[in-house]
């Protein structure tokens, strides 16, 4: 049997506001198999992208264990979990997240620049004709719509080719028509890459292309269901 990609071990997860301590999480464990895509689904304020953020690292467990690709991520300081993500991890939000003052092209390229990738602006624009904006890749996010901005952040993420890619309600911020052609591209790049996909998202027909779904109620996980079972 092979070992899970990303494994959580009774994570819980606290944040201080001005009214206090905060539970978020309440004692997760789940695994997360290889090429395994996994949706998260709840209500707002169910715990699901801050469940997500613990997988990527974005936020630090307060308890119990996070490992991904059989590496602690909570015995990680700031920069060793960003070198993480760099190597390992693609992840796309809601909103972009776009440098305003680079292009399409120049956006893909840097991260994998910053990793050290001599082909960078070779595999920025394969990236970016895969996701149908070959011709655009001079533009600046100014001068391009939501759909295609997000476009870009998805080339962005795929580009480093991740093992495991991460997606926080990643059509949220689009009308149904870019966001259906979002999500196609998502598990397009997902399927040309290999890679592990987690995706938080409030659609049930999203949710249902999933192998399996997860559902959280309070921070606990209320569901676990593989697809054919899944609500």
């Amino acid at each position: 049997m092979t070992d899970p990609v990303l494994s959580l071990k009774d994570a819980t997860l606290s944040l201080n506001g001005n009214a206090g301590r905060v539970d978020i999480l309440h004692g997760i464990t789940l695994d997360v198999q290889p090429g395994e895509t996994l949706g998260l689904i709840g209500p707002s304020g169910s715990g699901k992208s801050s469940l997500l953020m613990l997988m990527g690292g974005l936020e630090q467990a307060t308890g119990g264990s996070v490992m991904a690709l059989g590496h602690d991520l909570t015995a990680m300081d700031e920069d060793a979990l960003a070198r993480f993500r760099r190597d390992h991890m693609g992840v796309v939000f809601q909103s972009f997240h776009l440098i305003p003052t680079m292009t399409a092209l120049e956006n893909v390229a840097t991260p994998l620049e910053l990793a050290g990738h001599r082909d960078a602006f070779a595999r920025a624009e394969a990236e970016l004709e895969a996701v149908g904006l070959a011709q655009r890749a001079g533009h600046y996010p100014s001068e391009l719509s939501g759909g295609e901005q997000q476009r870009v952040a998805l080339a962005r993420a795929a580009a480093p080719r991740p093992q495991i890619l991460l997606a926080d309600e990643p059509t949220g911020n689009l009308d149904e028509t870019n966001g259906r052609a979002i999500m196609d591209m998502l598990f397009g790049l997902r399927d040309r890459h290999g890679a592990t996909l987690v995706l938080v998202t409030h659609a049930p027909d999203l949710a249902a292309r999933c192998d399996r779904v997860i559902r959280l109620r309070d921070g606990r996980i209320s569901a676990d269901a593989a697809r054919d079972a899944a609500e």
